[in-house]
């Protein structure tokens, strides 16, 4: 068959393939526009994704990051706690005791730890600690809150306040000073923040509201015991090593300086008054020691109503003289003792002596409140007149204080 013949065949062959190969590119090209819209899609899709993403970070980070301005019964312990730790110090040292073993009397060595905090008076810088802290001990040592220690020598020291004031040769830019706020205008229920050391953990902050004003918590020593007046009590535990540190207000001002003399107590804290620190404070740096505390000289209980009913008074309230001190201020007033013994309660009293209700017109509870009065307001060789009732019947009486 010749070429021309198969002419038409050929050109047919060629018509089909040319149809073939332009379904096959519009098919491809179809199904590339619609792969690439997908693509398009996918993408937009991640896009929203990525920006979703985003902002749940940005929530989770806003939750997560600190709050500055959180307040806790309205007040920021985070920012008291920045403002105020680096005045915090701590103060250690040795203490030698005679302790009883089987083979007598022997020296014993035991550690001794507690807080301080930095302040500036007459344009020099002191530490003001606990008097417990610092009592009988060897080779103290003051760390700051950037872990620098220094020698520390005492200055002058009160046990009746359990106050104590140290020096040491750190450089200026060591210190930090507090500032202070009048102990007078603390109500209860107002809150506080307390830095110390508990049990050597330096810069541990706590906080709580003050539970009461007034207080008179015991001191024991190994010469005896004695009340320290005038104690702020608050709702903070304090622990060993506490002793010394700040007790400090809603602007981060000192209005009192805890204490741990109180063995065995949990959940409640003490704190001697600022007003306390600033009134014997010229008196310890200058001579080393505070001898104003006002003294009458007896020993005396708190009234109650069963002691009343057993003594036949009316007086529920103020305290009742069981001893007179002999030569003391109260004795030489002619305040009358109890003359015989009763028990209540199984507690003894001694009975028929005066109950003091009143000091200058002021009225008396309580013990608390006698000692709370007599160091706020008074001075030795002042001349107070005391109420109270004698044999049913209210009278006063001149006292001339003596000091200690």
């Amino acid at each position: 068959m010749s070429t021309k013949q198969n002419l038409p065949k050929i050109l047919a062959v060629l018509l089909v393939l040319v149809i073939g190969f332009a379904a096959i590119a519009i098919y491809s090209s179809i199904a590339l526009t619609e792969e690439s819209s997908n693509v398009s899609a996918l993408q937009k899709t991640a896009a929203e994704l990525q920006t979703r993403n985003s902002q749940l970070e940005s929530n989770l980070s806003s939750l997560n990051r600190p709050q500055s301005n959180v307040t806790i019964y309205g007040i920021d312990p985070a920012r008291i706690y920045e403002n105020s730790n680096r005045s915090v110090v701590t103060i250690q040292g040795s203490e030698v005791a005679i302790v009883d073993t089987i083979f007598g009397p022997q020296r014993a060595i035991t550690s001794v730890l507690g807080s301080g905090f930095v302040i500036d008076y007459s344009n020099s810088y002191y530490l003001v600690t606990n008097f417990h802290v610092v009592d009988g001990i060897v080779n103290a040592t003051v760390t700051f809150w950037n872990g620098e220690a220094y020698p520390a020598k005492i200055v002058g020291s009160d046990a009746y306040s359990d106050i104590a004031v140290i020096a040491t040769q750190a450089s200026r830019s060591e210190f930090y000073p507090v500032g202070f706020a009048p102990s007078y205008s603390l109500v209860v229920g107002q809150p506080v923040v307390a830095i110390g050391n508990p049990f050597g953990l330096s810069g541990s902050v706590t906080f709580g509201i003050v539970s009461q004003l007034g207080r008179a918590i015991q001191y024991q020593s190994a010469g005896g015991g004695f009340s320290i007046a005038d104690v702020i009590q608050f709702s903070a535990p304090i622990n060993p090593g506490n002793s010394g540190g700040p007790l400090l207000d809603v602007n981060g001002m000192v209005v009192g300086m805890t204490t741990a003399v109180v063995s065995g107590s949990q959940g409640v804290g003490f704190a001697i008054p600022s007003d306390t620190i600033l009134r014997e404070l010229p008196s310890l740096v200058s001579n080393g020691k505070y001898d104003k505390h006002p003294y009458i000289g007896f020993q005396v209980v708190d009234m109650n109503y069963q002691l009343s009913q057993v003594m036949g008074t009316n007086a529920t309230y103020g305290v009742l003289i069981e001893k007179t001190v002999t030569g003391g201020p109260a004795e030489k007033a002619q305040l009358r003792g109890g003359q015989h013994i009763v028990t209540i309660d199984g507690q003894q009293y001694l009975i028929g002596g005066d109950v003091i209700v009143s000091i200058d017109g002021s009225r008396i509870v309580n013990y608390d409140a006698l000692s709370t009065y007599l160091e706020r307001h008074t001075i030795p060789g002042q001349i107070i007149r005391v109420g109270v009732i004698r044999s049913g019947s209210y009278l006063e009486v001149q006292v001339t204080l003596g000091g200690y």
